[in-house]
C-alpha cells in the first residue's frame, strides 16, 4: 500500500484521532481581548498595529488514527507552536484542540496530566535523557511518574528498548551513548506510556545525514509494528516525503496546503509550496496511477495486448522507469486486484521525471 492509498483509508475514518479548529496562538499583551475585539479573526494589520506576534493563525487540519501526519516549515513558521497548542504545552489564544471529540482546551489540569501521562508520547530535538540514571533508569521514568509498580515498570522498559535495538546497552548512561543512541533511548522513553498519540518535533536534526537516515528506517519499522497516531515536524522536505502520509505546509503561523507528497508535487497551491517542493525529484514520489493513461473500464490481466510486465499503480515512476522506458510501447498498468487500470508511456515517464513544471503552472525551478 502506497502513500496516496494510505490516506485514501485514513480519509475514509469516521472521525480524526486528534483535530484542529480556528487555533490561534497569539503573543502580547492580554491577547484574548484582542482577538474578541476582532471578532477572533485579526488581520495582518491589526496584529502588527497593535505589537501582536501571531504565531499560529487560522489553523484547521485533521490527524487520523494510524497516520503519520507530517507538518512542516521554516524556522519561524509556527511548526513548533501548533504541536505545542495540540498537546497543551501551549494554550491556544483562540480554538479547539480536538482528541478523541474532546475540546483540549476545556480539559481540567488534572485531566490533562492524566490526558498526557497515559495518552500520549513526545520526542523532541534535544534527548532530554537524565544524566544521572542509565538507559533502563530513563524509559522507566514516565511510568514511574505514572506510579507504576517498580517490576511492571522494568518490564515494559524492556520490551521497549528491544524494540528499538538496545538491549545491549541497557546499563549504560547518557554519556556512554551515540546520538543516535540516545535518541533511541529518547524514542524508547516516550512508547513506554503506550501512547495514542506521538509527537515528535524536529526528532532528528541534530543527527549527522547518515545517523539521521537510519533514524528515519528506525522510525518506519517501528510504525509498521505499533500503527501508532504520529503528528512528526520537520523542515526538512527529503524527510516529510520519506516518513509522510499526509504533510501540512505552514508559513507565517497558517497552513497554506495539505495533501498527500504526490499532491504537493503535482498541485501545489501556490508559489510557495511549489518554490518548497521544487528540489525534490519527481520520480521517487509521483506514482504510475497519478500520470498514467486510464482504461475506461478495467481489463482482465489475462489481455494479450501486452508483452511487458504489469506494472502496480502503487510503483513510483522511478521504480517502474527502467519497465517501461526499455520497452517499444506503453506498458499496463494494473490495479491491487489484477486488472488493467491504465497504460504508462515512455514520453510521460520521462516528462514526470525531467520537468520542472507542475501540472497547474506553478514553477517549480
Amino acid at each position: 500500500m502506497n502513500l496516496a492509498t494510505q490516506t485514501a483509508d485514513f480519509r475514509n475514518e469516521p472521525e480524526p484521532k486528534l483535530a484542529c479548529r480556528n487555533v490561534w496562538k497569539i503573543f502580547g499583551n492580554r491577547p484574548r481581548r484582542f482577538m474578541a475585539r476582532h471578532d477572533n479573526n485579526p488581520s495582518d494589520e491589526a496584529l502588527a498595529a497593535d505589537n501582536y506576534i501571531g504565531a499560529v493563525r487560522r489553523v484547521n487540519l485533521d490527524v487520523y488514527p494510524g497516520e503519520i501526519f507530517v507538518i512542516m516549515g521554516l524556522s519561524g513558521s509556527g511548526k513548533s507552536t501548533i504541536v505545542r497548542c495540540m498537546s497543551r504545552l501551549h494554550d491556544p489564544t483562540h480554538g479547539e484542540i480536538l482528541f478523541d471529540g474532546r475540546d483540549l482546551s476545556k480539559v481540567g489540569k488534572k485531566d490533562l496530566i492524566q490526558i498526557r501521562r497515559h495518552k500520549m508520547g513526545m520526542v523532541f530535538q534535544h534527548f532530554g535523557l537524565l544524566p544521572h540514571r542509565n538507559v533502563l533508569e530513563n524509559v522507566a521514568f514516565p511510568l514511574e511518574v505514572q506510579g507504576k509498580g517498580k517490576r511492571k515498570r522494568i518490564e515494559r522498559a524492556r520490551e521497549v528498548i528491544e524494540l528499538v535495538g538496545l538491549e545491549d546497552r541497557i546499563d549504560n548512561m547518557p554519556s556512554e551513548l551515540s546520538g543516535g543512541e540516545q535518541q533511541r533511548v529518547g524514542i524508547a522513553r516516550s512508547l513506554a506510556v503506550e501512547p495514542e498519540v506521538w509527537f515528535l518535533d524536529e526528532p532528528f536534526s541534530a543527527l549527522d545525514p547518515l545517523i539521521r537516515s537510519e533514524m528515519q528506517d528506525e522510525f518506519l519499522r517501528l510504525q509498521r509494528l505499533l500503527h501508532k497516531t504520529i503528528v512528526f515536524i520537520t523542515h526538512d522536505f527529503d524527510e516529510a516525503i520519506r516518513l509522510a502520509d499526509r504533510i501540512a505546509i505552514m508559513k507565517d503561523g497558517e497552513i497554506v496546503q495539505t495533501g498527500t507528497p504526490e499532491e504537493l508535487l503535482i498541485n501545489p497551491a501556490n508559489d510557495y509550496v511549489a518554490e518548497f517542493t521544487s528540489r525534490i525529484p519527481r520520480g521517487k514520489v509521483i506514482s504510475a496511477q497519478a500520470v498514467m493513461d486510464p482504461l475506461p473500464r478495467p481489463e482482465a490481466v489475462a489481455s494479450d495486448e501486452y508483452d511487458a510486465p504489469l506494472i502496480s499503480c502503487e510503483s513510483t515512476i522511478d521504480e517502474c522507469a527502467q519497465c517501461v522506458l526499455t520497452q517499444k510501447g506503453p506498458v499496463a498498468v494494473s490495479d491491487l486486484d489484477g486488472k488493467i487500470v491504465g497504460r504508462l508511456n515512455r514520453e510521460t515517464v520521462i516528462e514526470t521525471i525531467f520537468s520542472n513544471t507542475s501540472d497547474n503552472g506553478y514553477e517549480s525551478s
